[in-house]
């Protein structure tokens, strides 16, 4: 099995260029987007705390969170598990995010083997727990393990930027922005990175921030 991965500006370029050869919507699009950002992040625990402290919260809230766990040494494991509730709480977490963070501290995922899995192993592992659905699974597939060909059609993002861009009557729903997305394999994660940038180009465009 072969898994490709993006690892650096080239890789993103060489999935552009695909995208522009493929589509012409996306061949006019692309020159106005500039180089697209890489926005990779380590993958591991630490990438899926920091989604679940996230859930629902603003980006500043979620910092201060991770901050004030980090400070108490609540960012690991075997920690969070010896940790009481109170003291989860004392760092800002709710009941249902401490809930959470117990479950994944608990489920004893192998990481390292994460990334020799195909995606739909790797969102099947990670959505048997609780907290952590598809939207979040495909999040990991894309920034924290680097996969090429991951998609996220239930983004309302990508379903307002693939609106706007190609002129659709209405917002996709899950399905049919998924089966827009089929002509982008093998480079769906660069279409997505490329609808969110196009998302806050359209969006700045039309003074709503």
């Amino acid at each position: 099995m072969s898994l490709r991965v993006i690892a650096t500006d080239a890789d993103l370029a060489e999935g552009a260029a695909y995208l522009a050869s493929v589509c012409p919507v996306w061949a006019q699009v692309l020159p106005q987007l500039g180089p697209l950002p890489l926005r990779r992040r380590a993958d591991g625990f630490g990438a899926l705390m920091s989604a679940i402290v996230s859930q629902q919260i603003s980006t500043a809230a979620a910092a201060s969170i991770s901050a004030r766990l980090a400070a108490a040494g609540l960012d690991r494991p075997e920690a969070i598990m010896a940790a009481d509730d109170a003291a989860l709480r004392a760092c800002g977490l709710s009941g249902q995010k401490v809930r959470y963070l117990r479950a994944l501290a608990g489920a004893g995922i192998d990481f390292d083997a994460l990334r020799g899995m195909a995606d739909e192993e790797v969102s099947a592992t990670l959505t048997a727990l609780p907290g952590i659905g598809r939207w979040t699974a495909e999040m990991y597939l894309i920034f924290a393990l680097g996969r090429a060909d991951t998609f996220a059609p239930d983004d309302l993002a990508l379903q307002e930027s693939a609106r706007l861009m190609y002129r659709l009557p209405e917002r996709p729903k899950a399905r049919a922005l998924a089966e827009l997305a089929r002509p982008w394999a093998p480079w769906r994660s660069v279409a997505a990175r490329g609808l969110w940038a196009y998302y806050h180009v359209a969006k700045g465009r039309e003074g709503v921030t």
